[in-house]
């Protein structure tokens, strides 16, 4: 999907959601391009005179779907989690499974708790993986839904918005800056928990 914004006049707002809902609920989601596709959308939400370019969707369309998708796919994967959560642990690694991404997403849930429902939504492959793990986790329903919803609102809320700001600004004339930015920022979180783990280690074989 290197032609993020092909990809969206073509599929339209059902294509979105399901992508939305594969990232979030199914384990072999997490290679799909939530952050960017999401940016995108905002850009295609706004109309922008310079781009001779009118609006290709409703913002607030775009924003309630993806919303409601991105809720369904955190309660597929905490059902998922705690349905077959044991099994899945004993995978074999494949192209569509790694154990370290469980690992990781593991690691995230203990040291957030149920905030990182919230914080998982903006990290590639973490937020694939979190629900998954709070069911592993038996985390309460009534408590993963509220936190499933608010991590929902704001993740999507605010990338649409972001894509909005952006679509009425020469920006919107080069989405590939665009999405090359949402993809390097989204990734920033893993890099600075991999340095810091890295460092740890180093700092501890010293001793």
């Amino acid at each position: 999907m290197s032609d993020v914004e092909k990809m969206i006049s073509i599929g339209g707002i059902p294509v979105m959601c399901l992508i939305v809902f594969a990232e979030t609920g199914l384990l072999f989601g997490f290679f799909l391009p939530g952050d960017s596709m999401i940016v995108v959308a905002g850009v295609l939400t706004a109309p922008n005179l310079e781009a001779k370019r009118n609006a290709l969707l409703n913002p607030w369309t775009l924003t309630t779907t993806l919303i409601i998708a991105a809720i369904i796919g955190n309660q597929l994967g905490r059902w998922l989690g705690l349905k077959f959560g044991e099994r899945v642990e004993k995978w074999p690694d494949g192209w569509l499974y790694k154990r370290r991404y469980l690992e990781a997403a593991r690691s995230y849930y203990a040291d957030k708790g149920a905030t990182s429902l919230v914080m998982a939504r903006f990290i590639p492959v973490i937020r694939t993986f979190v629900p998954f793990v709070a069911g592993m986790g038996k985390m309460p329903a009534e408590r993963f839904l509220f936190w499933n919803i608010l991590g929902a609102v704001i993740w999507i809320g605010s990338l649409v918005g972001l894509g909005h700001v952006i679509g009425g600004t020469p920006l919107a004339k080069n989405l590939g800056v665009v999405t090359g930015s949402v993809i390097a920022v989204s990734f920033l979180p893993i890099v600075y928990k991999a340095a810091k783990a890295w460092l740890t280690s180093r700092r501890e074989s010293k001793t």
